[in-house]
């Protein structure tokens, strides 16, 4: 008898740690945390700080699942510390250090969302360190001490662009000469009076904005501020969403002025990398230049800023080559996705996406008289 009964204690004992194993732990939460609009980027910015977000348990790298009070819902999307996904893929982004932002990449969530004042959301862990790798290849920081680098063009990101037909000393790209953020203004500013520059391409800031840091106690650009009241800087106000129809629109509008004007042209945003990136990468393209130097211009950004190149950090250099670079240069020459990118005809392509957005082939035919060797190209 006391044999019997101990085989059905165990027997007991041994289905309740069954069950209790099939049984999967709560998934971590958030809670419901209020949400609001990011005037900016047109992104979710919710109400929950970074370290408050994070010592809930969440990491970087992984897989989150949010739902909104509306009904709208987000599945499996990464939480990063930068915009690491591709364009119009959704993310959660560690923001400045200090908020949590949802965003459709360079997209605009709260509208696609169908979201509102007063509508509220909850996080969840859908899976640990599901997109660790991308976090760990892509995660970069950059120092706004002048001290931590070798040169005032590194540390502006300046430099004149040498590719394909493009003049000498004709094109010029660098980190914002007005926006002081970074701490690199005055350098970026006093580097493009250096050189001669007539026409800045500001692609990241309204006139609103540019008068705003102009008002500021540690605005000190002097010659930025000459050519703005000479009427010689364009301000784009650019979004970030390179596919969108304004960013054409408004791209297009800064290159039709430079077709009625002489060079030598500086083009910045905020850290002269992104939106720069592409605007300078499409002139390259119109211009003839190769892949080989269309890939060297854009990832010098990354070694003046990050000190990333392709010998010291291959495996940080090819993704942030394949995340940011490729597929731009996909878009502007309207490459599908199985195309070589390396053999494609890029000045046709680039040509076709300036037609498309409304350029004639006269301005497109100026601006090349303008910037490239040999008139009439």
């Amino acid at each position: 008898m006391k044999k019997l009964c101990h085989s059905f204690i165990s027997f007991i004992v041994a289905a309740l740690f069954l069950t209790a194993c099939s049984v999967k732990s709560p998934k971590m939460s958030t809670g419901v945390t209020g949400i609001r609009e990011d005037a900016d980027f047109g992104n979710v910015i919710f109400d929950i700080g970074v370290d408050e977000f994070n010592a809930l348990g969440f990491k970087h790298g992984d897989s989150l699942d949010v739902s909104f009070s509306n009904g709208y819902t987000l599945e499996d999307i990464p939480y990063y510390t930068g915009y690491y996904n591709p364009v119009g893929e959704p993310l959660l982004v560690e923001f400045m250090g200090a908020e949590i932002v949802g965003a459709i990449n360079y997209g605009t969530l709260w509208k696609e969302a169908g979201l509102s004042e007063g509508d509220t959301a909850v996080i969840t862990l859908r899976e640990a360190g599901r997109y660790l790798e991308v976090q760990n290849a892509l995660d970069i920081a950059y120092s706004d001490d002048r001290n931590a680098y070798g040169s005032d063009e590194v540390f502006a990101n300046f430099r004149d662009i040498k590719a394909g037909n493009l003049k000498e000393k004709m094109l010029y790209r660098s980190a914002s000469p007005c926006d002081n953020k970074h701490n690199r203004a005055r350098y970026s500013d006093s580097l493009a009076k250096k050189a001669g520059v007539r026409v800045i391409v500001d692609l990241a800031d309204s006139d609103e904005e540019i008068q705003d840091f102009m008002s500021r106690d540690d605005f000190d650009s002097p010659f930025f501020a000459s050519l703005y009241a000479d009427n010689a800087v364009i301000p784009l106000n650019l979004q970030v969403d390179y596919k969108a129809d304004d960013f054409r629109a408004q791209i297009i509008k800064s290159l039709k002025i430079m077709s009625e004007r002489d060079g030598p042209y500086l083009i910045h945003c905020i850290e002269g990398k992104d939106r720069t990136g592409f605007l300078c990468a499409l002139l390259e393209c119109l211009s003839g230049a190769s892949y080989d130097e269309i890939v060297a211009d854009y990832m010098e950004s990354y070694k003046n800023l990050y000190g990333i190149d392709r010998a010291s950090d291959p495996e940080k250099y090819d993704a942030i080559l394949g995340n940011n670079l490729v597929p731009r240069l996909r878009f502007m020459t309207g490459a599908d996705e199985n195309a070589d990118i390396t053999t494609v005809d890029r000045v046709s392509g680039v040509e076709a996406y300036l037609l498309g957005g409304g350029m004639t082939e006269e301005e497109i035919g100026a601006l090349k008289e303008k910037m490239c060797k040999g008139s009439g190209q």
